[in-house]
């Protein structure tokens, strides 16, 4: 695969992976727990997690969603804080397990708006990455690390192929033998034997732990296994469903969260992810920041076919309204005609990567905005939205909900804002708002979003 390709195991565990999926229908992790209650989010406009009350507000303010603090959360950590993370301007924009060898390498990944590898391998140039800006949050200190090097990664997925509890682990991944002991192929019990051992593994050097989860947390574990692996390990966590291309995200989606076969591959199931997290997030009191994870290829040979443009943006932005605190793209393709490791930087990303391109850009411009705690007002069913005020301005972003679907809808804006016009960011268009705050706009499709800037 050449010498910039990732080291070829990566591939292997992955189609390993993919054929353990299909013989066991599901996933490594042997029978899923089942858990409706995973079907029960709703948008941030709807109020806080159960649990958590929101800050009382001001006079003449709007409540507020309760959140971990922002940038601000980064000063706590020595190595976030000296990289800048608590910058407002900052927000974290990720790739998930590249290798960074050339300049070029480096080039391409910040021209999509790439500032942070979440793994590498042990092959990548961490003086390269450090000299050219870029943050990394690997699984183990890699040669040459140093001030790059802001996260540890604890590991990916361990409440999918090692399952819930304490069972003794045998040190292995899938792929290379028997995982849990006592070993059950239809049952695994040592996902958090597995997650504390990891961590436990880690320098001790104040840098703060992150981890990625999958279908476990979001689908099959009941709410306190779940919550045990968001509460017991991470300062930073994400969660992965590849919901416009994985086969059995559908399937499982229509087992355990009563979704239609066309309910599936829509941008606002992304948004559900994030609510999932900040449910099981608020539960011990203590928030962290929660990040997306998006697909921008074809990522398992048993998919039926790789993700549009329009639809990565859309599952981003309905991410970040469902308050995800950074980005994270999943940069391999393991199936269909076109298999990379480097989507967003060969041409099976030339769908795409025009598509993270815009996105990102528009994630910079807006991330003073999107630093900030956002305000609790609901616009209605039909709709997801998040409403924040920023230097004198309201800022709506809004999209088609779960529930919803593209057309026409109308806005009500709280108290305060003046009648008149808004600016359609990006769009270079303007709505017009009304004596009483309402004004109408239209979404073409499911993935379709506005941003709206209104004088406060």
């Amino acid at each position: 695969m050449g010498a910039k390709r990732p080291i070829l195991f990566v591939a292997v565990l992955v189609v390993a992976a993919a054929l353990v999926w299909a013989v066991m229908g599901m996933s490594l992790g042997g029978t899923p727990e089942p858990a409706p209650q995973a079907a029960e989010q709703s948008s941030p406009s709807a109020g806080p997690p159960s649990g958590t009350p929101a800050p009382e507000p001001a006079d003449g303010e709007l409540p507020r969603i309760p959140w971990e603090g922002g940038p601000a959360y980064y000063d706590r950590f020595p190595s976030t804080k000296a990289a800048g993370w608590s910058d407002p301007s900052f927000f974290p924009i990720g790739v998930w397990y590249e290798s960074v060898i050339t300049q070029d390498d480096v080039d391409k990944d910040r021209e999509a708006g790439i500032n942070t590898y979440v793994e590498l391998t042990e092959t990548s140039d961490m003086a390269l990455i450090r000299n050219n800006g870029m943050f990394a949050m690997p699984s183990k200190p890699l040669a040459g690390y140093g001030d790059e090097t802001v996260a540890w990664l604890i590991t990916d997925e361990a409440d999918m192929w090692a399952g819930p509890g304490d069972d003794g682990w045998t040190g292995k991944f899938p792929g290379e033998g028997p995982l849990c002991i006592p070993d059950d192929p239809h049952k695994q019990r040592c996902g958090n034997t597995v997650m504390k051992t990891l961590k436990d593994r880690l320098p001790k050097d104040g840098r703060p732990h992150y981890a990625n989860y999958g279908k476990g947390v979001m689908i099959w574990q009941t709410d306190k296994q779940a919550a045990r692996f968001v509460n017991s390990y991470t300062d930073m966590v994400s969660l992965d469903v590849y919901w416009y291309t994985s086969y059995y995200a559908c399937i499982d989606g229509q087992n355990y969260l009563k979704l239609k076969a066309d309910q599936c591959g829509r941008a606002a199931n992304y948004g559900l992810l994030i609510d999932r997290q900040r449910k099981l997030d608020a539960e011990d009191g203590k928030r962290q920041p929660i990040y997306a994870f998006v697909e921008v290829g074809h990522p398992a040979p048993e998919d039926k076919r790789q993700i549009e443009g329009a639809e990565v943006k859309g599952a981003v932005m309905n991410s970040l309204i469902h308050e995800a605190r950074g980005v994270i793209y999943f940069n391999h393709s393991f199936g269909g005609s076109c298999q990379s490791q480097h989507v967003l930087r060969d041409a099976c990303g030339t769908k795409t990567r025009p598509a993270v391109i815009e996105v990102n850009r528009q994630i910079k411009q807006l991330a003073p905005v999107l630093n900030t705690q956002s305000l609790d007002f609901a616009f209605g069913s039909g709709v997801d939205t998040m409403l924040k005020r920023h230097d004198g301005f309201y800022y709506l972003f809004a999209m088609p909900s779960a529930s919803g679907k593209p057309g026409e809808h109308t806005f009500t804006l709280p108290p305060g804002v003046r009648p008149g016009q808004g600016e359609v960011l990006f769009e270079n268009r303007r709505v017009e708002v009304d004596a009483s705050g309402r004004f109408k706009d239209t979404f073409e499709a499911e993935h379709s979003y506005h941003v709206y800037k209104f004088p406060a």
